[in-house]
């Protein structure tokens, strides 16, 4: 899956600097159950969820760049290894992201030095906050779980492999760009 190439080329707005490549990316995972009758699944006990974790990376638009999905029992900083991995030659200009606590550490900093040169910014919470808060620029790839949770098939990881999973997310994530697309050209 890492010959895919989604249409980001021809966008122009202040965040991608007007070339249409994106700057900087943000990186989250999200778990999701898993039916009885799926492949690969672990144990993920921050959520306390059995099934699969997904991980994306978007631009600072929301627009999903990269994709990785395996067991739920990978933390989150040793499974960024691989999705920041799978976009480093589609978007070799891109080496900022945005992460939350869970990817700090020097365990994925130590792992990032064999792709080249990457900062990770962590954007965390602060410690006066009580409730919920809006984090910035986290909030655009939460946004982007939500625009694909909005697809029923993404509800809960219904597929036997792992290929098939990531394919059903990058099937949504170009309908989500082509309906984007088609709206602004009745505009």
């Amino acid at each position: 899956m890492e010959d895919h190439k989604l249409p980001l080329g021809g966008r122009s707005t202040p965040c991608t600097r007007s070339r249409g490549k994106p700057s900087a990316g943000i990186i989250d995972s999200q778990s999701v159950k898993t039916t009885d009758l799926t492949g690969l699944r672990g144990y993920d006990a921050g959520k306390k969820i059995k099934g699969r974790k997904r991980h994306i990376i978007t631009d600072t638009e929301g627009h999903l760049v990269g994709l990785t999905v395996h067991t739920a029992d990978i933390q989150d900083r040793d499974g960024a290894v691989g999705v920041i991995a799978s976009i480093r030659r589609l978007y070799p200009w891109l080496r900022h992201l945005f992460a939350d606590g869970g990817y700090a550490g020097e365990k994925l900093t130590q792992a990032l030095t064999d792709l080249g040169t990457w900062t990770i910014e962590i954007v965390k919470r602060s410690d006066d906050a009580k409730g919920f808060e809006v984090l910035p620029r986290r909030w655009v790839v939460e946004r982007t779980f939500a625009w694909l949770g909005r697809c029923r098939r993404l509800a809960k990881d219904f597929e036997a492999t792992i290929a098939s999973a990531e394919a059903w997310i990058f099937i949504a994530s170009i309908r989500l760009l082509l309906r984007r697309k088609a709206t602004l050209r009745r505009a």
